[in-house]
C-alpha cells in the first residue's frame, strides 16, 4: 500500500512538472469558402475547404464543429432557455396574455415557421478526399475521422453546406426591426477550439464564443444591388464598387450582371461576419496608422447626421485603445449597423444605429474595444466573459470620460460600483467562475460580466496604482496577442510590473461572493492623540487608503499595506503627505494606529477616499468628528 501511495505522488509530481514545463501551442486553421445567397428565400449554398493544423501533443480522432443557426428552431436549447429563465432577453420573447389575463413572455423561436428558421446542413464531409462519419446534436456536428490526425501535422476537411437564414430573434437573422435585410453572424459551419484544456464544443445556448485563429479566404455571390461590409478585405474593390472603389474609379457592370461575387481576405482572425442591405451609405474615414474606418448604414437623413458625427469619434477612440493597451494591427475596421444590440465581430461590429448620437457613439466605442480584447488577446469567452466584457467596459468608460475634455469626471467608473452593490444586494450574485450559460438570470450575468470585470482593472488602480494598471494593460497585450489569455495571466501580468503578489485578489474577486467591507470602529483620544481603530467586516482583504481632514483645513494622508501583498503602492497624490504604516495581516480584525494631533483637531477621517475601493459598506468609511 505504501508504495502505491509514492507511485501516486510520484505520477501526481511528474504530471504536475509536465504540466507547469509544457510549451505553448494553438491550433491553426485556414478557411476557403464559397457561398451564393438567395435573396427571395433567404437561404444561402456554400462549399468550404478548411486545412487545419495540430500543434499539440494529442492525437486527434475526432473533431467538432458549431453550427450557430441551427439555434433557432422551435425547441432547441436557446429556445428552451427562453422558457425557463425569469428574465429573458426582450428581443427573444414576445409579449402575450395567458388564461389569468397576465401578461406572458413568450419565446419568438418558438413561434418561427418553417421558411423562417435557420438551419445549417451539412453534406459530402471528406478528410483528405476520404469520407469521415458526422453526426448532428443541435448547435453541435461531431465528426468522427478518417485517420488521426498525429501531433504536429495538417489534415484538410471539405465539406458543403446549406443555410437558411432565420427572422432576426438575436444578432443573426434577416429583416430586423431596423430593416436591414441581412446580418450574417456565426452563419457557417466553425471548427471548434480544441487548447490545453480539450475541446470547446460548447452549445448556442445564449452567450459568447470562442475560435479557433487562422486565415479566410471566403467568396459571396449576392444580387448586386446589395452592399456588404464585414469581415476581411474586398479584393476587387475596383469592379465591385458600393463605395470600396478608389477615389477616381468610376465602377460600371455588363448589362447582363444580376449578381456579384466579392471576394475577402481576413487574415490571422478566429471569425468570419457580413452583413448586406441594399440601402447601406458606405462612408470611409481614415484612422491611426492608416487604418481605413468603414461606415454602413441606412441611408435616410436622421440615421446618415448622426453616422456623420460618429466618424470623427471614432477615429479618436481608436487612437486612444492604441495607446492605452497597443496598436490595432489590422488596416481595417467596419462599424455596421445590423440592427441588433451591438456584438463584437473579427475586424468589424454589427451594431444598431437608428438611436441617439450618445447611445450609437456608447456601442460603437464598447464594441471597438472588444477588438482588443476578444479578436486580438481573445480569452474564452465562454468560461471567463468578465474578461473580455469586463475589460472592455473599463476602456470604454476611459474612452468616453477621455471625449468629455475638460468635463472628465475624477471616477468615471461611479455607476459601475453602483450597479456592483445593487447585485451585491439583490442576493443573485453568482462566482465570475460560473461559466456563462449557468447563469439564473440574464442581470446577475450581465453585471457580474460586465460591471464587476471591469471593477477588477478599475479596483486595480487602487490597489496597485493606476501608473502600474496603465503599464499591465500594455504588458498583458504585448505578452498575450493571439494566445487566449486565462484569468491568470492578466493578474501575472499585473504582478511582473508592479511586483506586488495578487493572488489573493485574483481569488477572492473572482472565483468566490465574498466582500470588500472595511470600517472605523473607534477615534479615541490617547494623551494629546488620536487612536484611530479601523475593522475588517468583510472577507475580502485590501490596503487601506485613508485621508484625514482636520479643523484648520489641512489634510494628511495614510496608507496601510496589505502584508500578503508584499508591496507599497506609489502614493497617488505625490503633492500631497502620505504616511506609510505598518502593514495589516488579513486575520487580524482590528488595526489601530495613531495620530499626532488631538481628536479635537480631527474635522473628518475617510477610508478610500477615491471611491475605487468597491465597498460594499460605505456608511462606516467615514468617520466625522462631531
Amino acid at each position: 500500500m505504501r508504495k502505491i501511495i509514492l507511485l501516486s505522488f510520484l505520477s501526481f509530481g511528474l504530471q504536475t512538472a509536465f504540466a507547469q514545463n509544457a510549451p505553448y501551442w494553438q491550433q491553426h486553421a485556414d478557411y476557403k469558402m464559397e457561398v451564393s445567397m438567395d435573396v427571395k428565400n433567404y437561404q444561402y449554398k456554400g462549399k468550404q475547404e478548411l486545412v487545419y493544423t495540430n500543434n499539440s501533443s494529442d492525437t486527434l480522432r475526432k473533431v467538432f464543429y458549431h453550427l450557430f443557426p441551427n439555434a433557432f428552431q422551435p425547441g432547441s436549447e436557446m429556445d428552451a432557455r427562453l422558457h425557463f429563465i425569469k428574465d429573458p432577453d426582450g428581443r427573444m420573447v414576445n409579449k402575450t396574455k395567458g388564461a389569468d389575463g397576465k401578461d406572458v413572455k413568450q419565446s419568438r423561436i418558438e413561434t418561427l415557421k418553417p421558411n423562417e428558421i435557420g438551419f445549417l446542413k451539412i453534406t459530402n464531409f471528406k478528410q483528405d478526399g476520404a469520407t469521415a462519419q458526422t453526426r448532428v446534436s443541435g448547435t453541435i456536428l461531431e465528426v468522427t475521422l478518417a485517420k488521426p490526425i498525429l501531433p504536429n501535422s495538417k489534415t484538410t476537411f471539405t465539406l458543403d453546406f446549406d443555410g437558411q437564414v432565420p427572422v432576426q430573434i438575436r444578432r443573426s437573422g434577416r429583416n430586423n426591426s431596423e430593416g436591414i435585410e441581412l446580418s450574417m453572424s456565426q452563419w457557417y459551419p466553425k471548427l471548434a477550439e480544441f487548447d490545453f484544456e480539450g475541446w470547446h464544443a460548447d452549445p448556442y445556448i445564449a452567450r459568447e464564443f470562442h475560435g479557433v485563429w487562422g486565415n479566410f479566404d471566403v467568396k459571396i455571390t449576392i444580387d448586386k444591388e446589395y452592399t456588404i461590409g464585414g469581415s476581411g478585405y474586398l479584393q476587387d474593390k475596383n469592379s465591385i464598387g458600393h463605395g470600396y472603389e478608389d477615389a477616381g474609379v468610376t465602377v460600371t457592370y455588363p448589362k447582363k450582371t444580376k449578381t456579384l461575387t466579392w471576394h475577402f481576405i481576413a487574415p490571422n482572425v478566429h471569425d468570419f461576419t457580413w452583413a448586406a442591405d441594399k440601402e447601406y451609405a458606405h462612408d470611409i474615414v481614415k484612422g491611426p496608422n492608416d487604418v481605413d474606418l468603414h461606415f454602413f448604414y441606412k441611408n435616410t437623413p436622421k440615421v446618415a447626421e448622426n453616422w456623420k458625427q460618429l466618424e470623427p469619434l471614432m477615429v479618436k477612440v481608436m487612437d486612444y485603445y492604441n495607446q492605452r493597451v497597443g496598436a490595432y494591427p489590422y488596416k481595417q475596421y467596419s462599424f455596421i449597423q445590423g440592427g441588433d444590440g451591438g456584438m463584437e465581430y473579427a475586424m468589424c461590429t454589427l451594431m444598431l444605429g437608428n438611436g441617439k448620437l450618445e447611445g450609437i457613439l456608447g456601442t460603437a466605442t464598447h464594441e471597438l474595444g472588444h477588438s482588443w480584447f476578444q479578436h486580438i488577446l481573445a480569452s474564452n469567452e465562454s468560461k471567463h466573459p468578465w474578461m473580455d466584457e469586463g475589460f472592455t467596459t473599463y476602456i470604454e468608460d476611459s474612452a468616453l470620460n477621455e471625449l468629455k475634455g475638460d468635463k472628465k469626471e475624477v471616477n468615471p467608473f461611479k455607476g459601475n460600483y453602483a450597479a456592483y452593490y445593487s447585485l451585491v444586494n439583490s442576493g443573485k450574485e453568482q462566482p465570475q467562475s460560473t461559466h456563462g450559460d449557468r447563469y439564473d438570470e440574464n442581470r446577475p450575468y450581465s453585471i457580474s460580466s460586465y460591471i464587476k470585470g471591469s471593477l477588477f482593472l478599475s479596483q486595480l488602480e487602487y490597489v496597485i496604482g493606476k501608473e502600474n494598471v496603465d503599464a499591465t494593460l500594455k504588458r498583458y497585450f504585448n505578452d498575450f496577442k493571439f494566445k487566449h489569455p486565462t484569468p491568470n495571466d492578466i493578474k501575472r501580468s499585473a504582478e511582473r510590473v508592479s511586483g506586488a503578489e495578487l493572488d489573493w485578489y485574483l481569488i477572492d474577486w473572482t472565483q468566490t461572493l465574498n466582500t470588500i467591507d472595511y470600517g472605523i470602529k473607534d477615534v479615541a483620544d490617547n494623551a494629546g492623540k488620536t487612536t484611530v481603530t479601523l475593522e475588517r467586516i468583510g472577507r475580502i482583504p485590501m490596503p487601506i487608503d485613508l485621508k484625514v481632514d482636520y479643523a484648520d483645513g489641512t489634510s494628511e494622508n495614510f496608507y496601510i499595506p496589505l502584508r500578503m501583498m508584499n508591496f507599497i503602492k506609489p502614493n497617488p497624490n505625490p503633492t500631497q503627505k502620505r504616511t506609510v504604516l505598518e502593514d495589516w495581516a488579513w486575520a487580524q480584525q482590528n488595526y489601530s494606529f495613531t495620530i499626532d494631533k488631538n481628536k479635537t483637531a480631527i474635522k473628518k477621517i475617510t477610508i478610500d477616499p477615491s471611491g475605487l475601493m468597491a465597498d460594499v459598506k460605505a456608511a462606516n468609511n467615514v468617520f466625522e468628528v462631531k
